[in-house]
């Protein structure tokens, strides 16, 4: 008797094992993770579906919390697999110890930490002095890794809990977008159509509606500080986000340094030591002090009243896996920092500079065909500094990172109608071509078979003519 059963769907005559989901306008909110090509699933529970993380941020920030993650989450199994399930320590013992002596032996050289002293040097008679030489960090690699892995994934925990004050599901909205791509033509327009309001309203709900010394002295403050934290004007999700660029630089210089102690070593300068012997003795001889295969260990036996001292020699086969790891992080860390810091500066220059933000905007109102004189420059330039503003250009450029160009050209194109269709909107002059939503409420003139809303911004009596009767010639002389 099945106690419980899931149902499959049968794409192709190929059974696929699902389970139940639930969606909202085409975005589905409980799915099943899978791995599928050409409709077979594989490893349902382990599909890559899930390693894409969230859709609130870009590649550059994946690379951080959510690829390093897993790295230092393999490599915590790794390790522990040859520490708690192998024999991670083995001890070259006097012969007269027994099987329980040896046994005995191997707990407390691995619990009680090795030193490392040369084969060409001679052991130092002073105790204190092998303590100087300990090598005590092999049994916490895997703790250690735990910890850098939590240190990555902090900064994306923080951004997903901030940017959910800001009043807008980034989310959602970005896989909303990211959906659009391969539905139907009518389903695509209507999802779009959706997105662009939710926009549109998150945008009018943040505006500053109320003008006073108070408000102009928060203002001048803001444009100080560049963009810090500012939600009337604008800056809110865009100042959370430079935030967490930040804190992601941050980190990845702080992994060195931790590392640093942890190993009791310059780690900042192992891989340039490793390049600079594979330079100079044409070889890449990675065997270092600081993880030895080969160590001594000290211990004492009570036997009645007398206090029997002995000193072994131990291999640490771990290390030989210990160190190829921290050789290849060391390499990983110094990529995720160039990349962090690139994307810092990057997102910085977009932000700092103002008409990065109409660019960014103008040339996806060009693709649409929005702009075709003067007044369509000037309303492209309210649309982009009085109505998007930082926070709206952000959450394009964060769609368009996660989606496509094509999403974010017909989602500019909604805006763009929402924002002329809006009476408060001066100049907002909408084209209507067979009822485009957007209409502006205004007055219209038919003119040659289609309604024109008039204009209010300054025109010459020219550029009025051309706009209102733009493909008729001018009236011949009786």
């Amino acid at each position: 008797m099945s106690l419980f059963t899931c149902p499959s769907i049968s794409i192709r005559g190929i059974s696929l094992f699902t389970y139940p989901s639930i969606s909202i306008r085409g975005v589905s909110l409980f799915t099943s993770p899978s791995i599928s090509t050409r409709g077979m699933s594989i490893f349902g529970f382990a599909s890559w579906s899930k390693l894409q993380g969230s859709k609130d941020d870009d590649w550059a920030d994946r690379v951080s919390h959510l690829y390093t993650v897993v790295l230092l989450a393999l490599f915590t199994v790794l390790v522990s697999s040859g520490q708690y399930v192998g024999d991670p320590i083995h001890c070259w013992c006097p012969a007269q110890f027994t099987s329980a002596y040896i046994s005995y032996t191997k707990n407390i050289c691995w619990i009680s930490n090795t030193y490392y002293i040369p084969l060409d040097d001679t052991i130092p008679r002073n105790i204190d002095e092998r303590q100087d030489k300990e090598i005590s960090y092999y049994q916490w690699v895997p703790i250690i890794f735990l910890f850098q892995a939590l240190l990555f994934k902090i900064p994306n925990v923080m951004w997903r809990m901030l940017n959910g004050t800001g009043g807008l599901n980034m989310d959602k909205l970005v896989q909303m977008s990211e959906s659009t791509q391969l539905g139907k033509p009518e389903d695509r327009d209507r999802t779009v159509m959706h997105v662009a309001k939710y926009i549109d309203r998150w945008l009018l709900a943040h505006r500053q509606y109320h003008y006073n010394l108070l408000v102009r002295l928060r203002q001048r403050f803001s444009n100080i500080f560049c963009f810090w934290l500012a939600k009337r004007e604008g800056r809110f999700l865009t100042g959370f986000y430079m935030l967490t660029k930040l804190l992601y630089c941050v980190n990845s210089i702080s992994q060195f340094f931790l590392l640093n102690a942890f190993l009791a070593m310059d780690f900042h300068m192992y891989g340039f030591d490793l390049l600079s012997r594979l330079v100079h003795d044409g070889e890449l001889s990675v065997a270092s002090p600081r993880f030895p295969r080969v160590t001594l260990c000290d211990f004492e036996i009570r036997q009645l009243q007398n206090l029997h001292r002995y000193t072994v020699q131990c291999v640490l086969p771990i290390n030989l896996f210990n160190e190829k790891i921290f050789i290849f992080l060391w390499f990983w860390f110094v990529i995720v920092l160039f990349v962090s810091f690139g994307s810092y500066m990057s997102w910085l220059y977009y932000v700092l500079f103002s008409h990065n933000r109409y660019r960014y905007v103008k040339k996806y109102l060009k693709i649409g065909d929005h702009i075709r004189n003067k007044a369509d420059v000037k309303l492209a330039r309210k649309f982009s500094d009085e109505y998007l503003r930082d926070d709206g250009v952000f959450v394009l450029r964060v769609v368009c990172n996660n989606s496509s160009e094509l999403v974010l050209n017909d989602l500019v194109t909604e805006l763009w109608h929402l924002f002329r269709g809006n009476p408060n909107n001066q100049g907002a002059r909408v084209p209507l071509q067979g009822g485009r939503r957007g209409d502006s409420p205004g007055g219209s003139i038919a003119s040659n078979g289609r309604a024109v809303t008039i204009p209010t911004l300054e025109m010459t009596d020219e550029e009025l003519k051309e706009e209102l009767n733009p493909s008729a010639e001018p009236p011949k002389a009786d």
